[in-house]
């Protein structure tokens, strides 16, 4: 099991790069599904199968794999946006950065003082890439489809972290942190209708406009 959670995270790991480096956001969209369905074996390979953690697989699939990319999918047809043209820092230096954001995220994994059973597992140092990774695209992309991929990106980080906590929190609370992540894209998702509305364009930087 071990193998294959290892396996697992740095598929996971792979993906994050494939997002960073990508400018058509319907791959990144595909991208991150793909991550989710990966997340969502993770429970299941790390503390076995149970009831806890087929419920906590079955709700991060059917949100992080199916729901919200179909969500993203369908918010991109509607604004008939394909690419990320033109973004804050272009895509090899923000692939650049990733490196060294996953670089710097095993090498502080390393340091940290964990319990044995964690020490030179792929958890920790794959929480922390991702986290970074997510913080990238949220502050490196202009459109705001593009973020809430970096937002959710972001999110799946504190889900890989959770994981190694996956017995002892209670499952109420891991099902609210689901759900907080799908109101969120809610949320997102009225923005983005709203920017689009307003200004024609997912260009976030238009946000300016509403100070005149």
């Amino acid at each position: 099991m071990a193998d294959l959670s290892n396996l697992c995270l740095l598929l996971v790991i792979l993906i994050n790069f494939f997002a960073l480096g990508s400018s058509r956001l319907a791959a990144c969209i595909h991208a991150i599904a793909l991550q989710g369905g990966i997340l969502a074996l993770l429970p299941l390979l790390a503390h076995g199968f149970s009831g806890h953690t087929l419920l906590l697989a079955a709700g991060a699939f059917t949100l992080k794999g199916v729901l919200i990319p179909w969500l993203l999918l369908r918010a991109m047809r509607e604004v008939h946006i394909r690419r990320e043209m033109e973004p804050l820092i272009g895509f090899v230096p923000t692939m650049l950065a990733g490196a060294l954001a996953t670089a710097g995220a095993f090498i502080f994994a390393d340091l940290l003082p964990l319990a044995a059973g964690h020490q030179g597992g792929l958890f920790i140092p794959t929480s922390l890439a991702t986290l970074l990774t997510g913080f990238l695209l949220l502050v490196s992309r202009r459109k705001a489809i593009t973020q809430v991929v970096g937002y959710l990106i972001l999110e799946n980080g504190i889900f890989i972290f959770g994981i190694l906590l996956a017995e002892a929190m209670p499952l109420m609370v891991e099902a609210g942190v689901l759900l907080d992540l799908l109101v969120g894209v809610f949320v997102m998702g009225i923005v983005i209708d709203q920017i689009n509305r307003e200004f024609s364009t997912l260009d976030t930087e238009q946000l300016s406009a509403l100070k005149e």
